[in-house]
């Protein structure tokens, strides 16, 4: 359909069927097919008269029950205008891939927007025209719980990360959303949502606005480079004003300097909770500030179906705000092909060849290796070898609850556990399992046990972490430890075999040092999503390399938190010749550094570096190079991280910046020079004026294993 085909379409609709479009409802409106609530389900006034104007729908899939919702929808519809419908995909549909902070960790943007696609697809034949994802939020507290569908602490990674997922979901070409499989993406949360205080859900978020262009604005912009189709808004203030009424963030940056032309959909009721944060009386109010502030969807609240009507009777607002939001859906509609073909790509027959195939089921296994982060190997406990006694113990060792709480569509009961694993490799011997039923309580009958077969066995893997309910939304936690029982188990086994390797399943970085120190062998697999059993028990093995590098630090303990790496410095730094002195910036219980700094991951084989060399080239190029060498033992992979310090700013800058990262291969003994070089650009930043430019200087450039473990060179330009 042509854009004049669209005004007229927009020119021949009712005030009604214009109000419509931008509500939006779940799936249980129209069909018995079970939905997905993130917020309270609110009172509505919607009549069946209304239903038949309702723009889009929420949580709905199938191809068959899409087809049908969809076919029945247009009967009734005087205009033919079909219905969006949208879901939360977050790392995957069917086929459930390593959340996404997992996903991070093994730093391969290339991987992440493989499986991006691979979600689009088994979506797309299903009926879903949109996926709420990417979430692009910076966090730096890990008791909030949805750091888990975030990529970490670092704005440079999480901005590569947004232009994946958006590729991934929607193909390369911005024109391709009507190519077989794609989705239109919505990066959301607009703005800030990562940075809540306490790490408490849906609270307060204050910042300086230097702060929010800096750091947690880039990677929304990313994602809209990329071409992403919609945003959503987030439920909290920004410069105390809620954002999704906020004209600022909406208009003004979003949609005046960013140019973005695309839809804007509050998230779950977050129109209505307006009124909660106190800068609205009354729905009526919500909707005057939300239409005013550009938002074209209302999802899973009535403040446009009950209040606009009425304004733009009153003249309090124009119809022209109206008829944008309404002419910003059709052209998403459009643009997705809806008018041509309703049912799109939903396809019965496809969907059972598609959905969780065998194919889409190795790139999870692959995905769940490539994020499985090595923390510990003391007095190298791993790999296991075959032919040894080990004891598998814990509440994860049969457990099949590995997908995360955003696997929708993910079906525990055809994941596979560590025991199934375990038991269909033959080649594996003296294998032994002993199940834990609780996280959260060990009964006497089951330490029993435990001790007595841990005492015989060679090693002791213990499988466990947190439930999948205590990370996600909703999920915050002010205790980010293992549940008590857990440690205490821990520390059981060790008194009677110290030979002990903790593998974690979790959502967040959790605060380790005291189970750390009890265990040899530490392992981070996250929520692995479906093909996750399969990967741990293949890089416990040996038979596939621990390569990943956390991409969120993991404090001590809770009281450090937030804790990331590019802080600050203060007037009193710590003195690393004189710890002594008190008066320094500094914990007097607790050491300043995470237990595992950003970036931070181990090999079953080591690197070192020397020979970093820095130098301006004559075309306003920085040329880094450094040396190599696998030290260790086996072929492995390395991620070479470059940093840089900017020594004195307009203002302060941090003590170092992430700035690119090249993953070598290395056979062992061998080495290899690695260059990086770097545009002048890529040192500016955000100076008082919210102007991006950068200073001359002395600058700090950095390459490491890790943002601790760096080699440092001075170069003024």
């Amino acid at each position: 359909m042509e854009k004049e085909q669209l005004t007229q379409l927009l020119r021949e609709m009712t005030r009604n069927e214009k109000l419509g479009q931008l509500q939006q409802v779940t799936g249980d409106f129209f069909s018995d097919e079970l939905t997905e609530a993130t917020g309270p389900l609110s009172g509505n006034n919607l009549t069946e008269e209304d239903l038949v104007t309702v723009g889009s729908v929420l949580s709905l899939s199938g191809a068959a029950a899409a087809k049908k919702v969809q076919r029945e929808y247009l009967a009734k519809s005087r205009l033919k205008i079909p219905l969006l419908l949208m879901a939360d995909i977050i790392h995957g549909y069917r086929t459930i891939f390593p959340i996404p902070l997992g996903l991070a960790a093994s730093w391969q943007p290339e991987l992440v927007k493989e499986t991006a696609r691979i979600a689009a697809e088994e979506s797309a034949v299903s009926g879903i025209h949109v996926t709420f994802s990417p979430m692009v939020d910076l966090v730096r507290d890990p008791r909030w719980g949805r750091v888990l569908e975030s990529t970490g602490e670092d704005p440079y990674l999480n901005a590569l990360y947004a232009k994946s997922m958006v590729e991934g979901y929607q193909g390369e070409q911005k024109t391709a959303l009507q190519e077989y499989g794609t989705l239109a993406a919505c990066v959301k949360h607009f703005a800030a949502y990562g940075a809540p205080e306490g790490g408490r859900e849906y609270n307060t978020v204050n910042m300086s606005e230097r702060e929010l262009h800096e750091n947690y604005l880039p990677a929304y912009k990313a994602a809209l480079d990329a071409g992403v189709k919609l945003v959503m808004t987030s439920f909290n203030t920004v410069d105390g004003i809620p954002a999704t009424v906020n004209k600022q963030l909406n208009r003004e940056i979003l949609r005046k300097d960013w140019g973005f032309d695309g839809v804007l959909i509050s998230d779950w009721s977050a129109m209505k909770e307006v009124i909660h944060h106190g800068v609205a009386a009354d729905e009526r109010d919500v909707a005057q500030l939300s239409l005013e502030a550009g938002v074209d969807i209302e999802m899973m609240s009535f403040c446009y179906h009950n209040e606009l009507n009425h304004l733009l009777e009153e003249g309090m607002l124009s119809e022209e705000l109206l008829d944008e939001a309404v002419l910003r859906i059709l052209t998403l509609k459009n643009e997705l092909g809806l008018f041509e073909n309703p049912d799109r790509f939903a396809d019965e027959k496809k969907e059972k060849e598609v959905v969780f195939s065998t194919k889409h089921q190795e790139i999870a296994r692959k995905a769940a290796a490539e994020s499985i982060v090595l923390l510990e190997n003391k007095e190298e406990i791993l790999p296991l070898n075959k032919n040894e006694n080990v004891l598998f113990i814990g509440s994860h060792v049969n457990s099949s609850e590995i997908l995360g709480t955003w696997s929708w569509k993910g079906n525990p009961e055809e994941t596979k556990t560590v025991a199934e694993i375990l038991k269909a490799k033959q080649a594996i011997e003296q294998t032994q399992i002993c199940e834990i039923a609780s996280p959260f309580v060990v009964t006497e009958t089951e330490l029993e046990k435990a001790l007595e077969l841990a005492k015989h066995a060679d090693k002791v893997v213990i499988l466990t972490g947190e439930t999948v309910d205590m990370s996600g939304e909703a999920s915050s936690r002010s205790d980010i430890r293992l549940p008590k029982a857990q440690r205490e188990l821990v520390s059981r086994l060790r008194a009677v075999n110290p030979r002990i390797v903790l593998v974690l399943f979790n959502g967040r970085p959790l605060a380790l040092e005291e189970v750390s120190r009890d265990v040899q062998g530490l392992v981070e697999a996250w929520f692995p999503g479906t093909g996750g059993a399969e990967a741990i028990v293949n890089i416990l093995y040996g038979k596939a390399m621990p390569q990943g590098k956390i991409t969120m630090s993991f404090p001590r303990n809770v009281g450090q938190v937030p804790l990331y790496y590019n802080h600050f410095n203060t007037g009193r730094p710590i003195d690393h010749n004189n710890l002594e002195n008190k008066y320094v910036s500094k914990y007097l219980d607790v050491e300043n550094t995470p237990l595992y700094p950003f970036g931070y991951g181990l090999s079953y084989t080591t690197f070192a570096y020397k020979d970093l060399q820095v130098e301006k080239t004559v075309n306003n190029k920085i040329l880094c190079k450094v040396t190599v060498e696998n030290t260790g033992k086996r072929a492995g992979t390395e991620i070479v991280q470059w940093y840089v310090r900017d020594k004195m700013g307009q203002v302060v800058r941090p003590l170092q910046e992430l700035k690119g990262f090249d993953r070598v291969f290395l056979e062992k003994g061998r080495a290899q020079t690695i260059q990086h070089e770097f545009d002048l650009s890529e040192l500016a930043y955000v100076h008082t004026n919210l102007t991006r430019s950068w200073d001359t200087g002395e600058f700090v450039f950095m390459v490491g294993g890790n943002s601790e473990a760096v080699l440092a060179v001075n170069l003024t330009i």
